[in-house]
């Protein structure tokens, strides 16, 4: 099973810019998508279709916003939009895709960078979703969890530590929770196979930030335990161009 995360900043824009030519490269087996911005009526999938691919979309309630999707060219055996949770759901960040015994949770978490208000609500949300989880794990142990977290964990997954400290997706209380929920038996997959530091999934569209390689890692495929011994390769495609973010990679051995 191969799977890539990507938020293409508007799959519309990205479409434009190749990504369904990219697509049809044959990188992965299920893209989970997440900033979409668009209903499934507002994409021609049929060059989806036609590559193997079955679409699920869970749009926001807001017009060009958020949203999240799965492209799958493995048949889920049930799909479920949403968390259950009013504003999460509102704003369309979380979709669920079971495969067998493997659940795949593709979500977008919030940003802060607005203002106080937002990074209240990230908080919250943060706090709403691991609690979801949990009571997932209770009868689907074998989890996925993939998406923009939105959040850098280490001091190794930002280019500029020390001038960050104090910026949303670097903060103290939002690391902390990275450590909560890797304590908690979550398995950090591009970390299992690369120590190494200068790998990033987000850049600046400011002062050639992507040129330079001054980025953030925010983007995220992690697994429970029970699945960590399937786990072949992890990879970041920061070659890849179609949004301000890059594809992640996991392939699992199922």
């Amino acid at each position: 099973m191969r799977i890539i995360s990507y938020n293409v900043n508007g799959v519309r824009a990205a479409i434009r810019k190749g990504f369904a030519d990219w697509l049809a490269s044959n990188p992965a087996d299920i893209i989970c998508m997440q900033e979409v911005k668009a209903l499934k009526e507002d994409v021609d999938t049929n060059p989806l279709e036609a590559m193997g691919f079955e679409t699920y979309w869970f749009p926001a309630q807001k017009k060009g916003y958020s949203g999240v999707a799965i492209f799958s060219k493995i048949k889920p055996d049930n799909i479920y939009y949403g968390s259950g949770i009013a504003q999460s759901d509102f704003e369309g960040r979380v979709i669920r895709a079971d495969f067998g015994d493997i659940t795949l949770v593709n979500a977008y978490f919030p940003s802060g960078t607005s203002g106080d208000e937002r990074q209240s609500y990230k908080y919250q949300w943060l706090d709403e979703f691991f609690d979801w989880l949990n009571e997932l794990r209770k009868t689907r142990p074998k989890l996925i969890v993939c998406g923009d977290y939105n959040i850098c964990h280490k001091a190794i997954d930002i280019h500029n530590p020390v001038s960050n400290k104090k910026s949303s997706g670097f903060l103290p209380e939002e690391r902390a929770w990275m450590d909560k929920f890797f304590e908690n038996g979550f398995v950090d997959t591009f970390r299992l196979f690369n120590k190494d530091p200068h790998h990033y999934t987000w850049w600046t569209v400011r002062a050639n930030a992507r040129e330079n390689n001054k980025g953030w890692r925010i983007d995220y495929i992690n697994v429970t335990e029970p699945l960590k011994d399937m786990l072949k390769h992890a990879e970041i495609y920061p070659h890849i161009k179609h949004s301000d973010h890059c594809p992640v990679f996991l392939e699992l051995a199922i």
